[in-house]
């Protein structure tokens, strides 16, 4: 059974970090590409970064250039999001997602977490 679990969310102040993470098991998910997603009440889900396995072609959505760091680990077949200097806007439901590979580079998000809450205060 594929599963992939996210952890780390939690309640912050604006400026300070979280680290997502993401678990995948139950299929080989090395050839698969990563996202993260978010979804804040009454707006659409929104891809925050995407990976591959590698560590390459790497995206992030503007809102959080400069700010999150997508990241792999194949030994522990973990994603995570690192999150800094956090803002009230990005309060919202995180999601780990993967999607198989294409040719195209556009990706159908095939297995999804569970999500976990980011509150950030002022």
């Amino acid at each position: 059974q594929v599963q992939l679990v996210e952890s780390g969310g939690g309640l912050v102040q604006a400026g300070d970090s979280l680290r997502l993470s993401c678990a995948a098991s139950g299929r080989t998910f090395s050839s698969y590409v990563m996202g993260w997603f978010r979804q804040a009440p009454g707006k659409e889900r929104e891809l925050v970064a995407r990976t591959r396995w590698s560590g390459r072609s790497t995206y992030y959505g503007d809102s959080v250039k400069g700010r999150f760091t997508i990241s792999t680990d194949n030994a522990k077949n973990s994603v995570y999001l690192q999150m800094n200097s956090l803002k009230l806007e990005d309060t919202a439901v995180y999601y780990c997602a993967a999607a198989p590979p294409t040719s195209n580079g556009r990706y159908s998000y095939d297995y999804w977490g569970q999500g976990t809450q980011v509150t950030v205060s002022s």
